[in-house]
């Protein structure tokens, strides 16, 4: 591992407050909805992009972890244009692509491949 790419690790990144997260945010049955909804009800600050806002940089204010939990090309997409500052990317399983994972690397951006659904359950800030 590079030094530019030392990475949090899932429970430092729940110990984090304010989240986006890319994907269908507003169907029940997807997992970045429940994803949306667990955060807000442990207490954090969510921002929902993909469905409700386009962009990452739509967010108001800092973003402290973004949450890729949509179709790899959409989530590489987002990521090269997002221009705002955060600590951290978590890529849920089924949204890493090895052309995402090298765009990642190229531009020395810190992220993990996991899951905030098991952070939720393990590492919760209210827990």
């Amino acid at each position: 591992m590079t030094e530019y790419n030392l990475r949090m690790d899932l429970r430092e990144i729940m110990q984090q407050q304010t989240f986006a997260v890319a994907g269908d945010t507003l169907n029940e049955e997807k997992y970045a909805y429940k994803i949306k909804q667990g955060l807000i009800e442990h207490g954090y600050t969510v921002h929902a992009v993909g469905k409700e806002l386009a962009s990452f940089n739509d967010i108001p204010g800092d973003i402290d972890i973004i949450d890729l939990c949509i179709h790899p090309v959409k989530g590489l997409k987002l990521m090269q244009e997002c221009t705002k500052p955060f600590k951290c990317i978590v890529i849920q399983p089924g949204a890493e692509s090895p052309e995402l994972l090298a765009h990642l690397d190229e531009k020395k951006l810190p992220y993990i491949q996991g899951c905030v659904l098991v952070g939720l359950s393990l590492y919760a800030k209210d827990k």
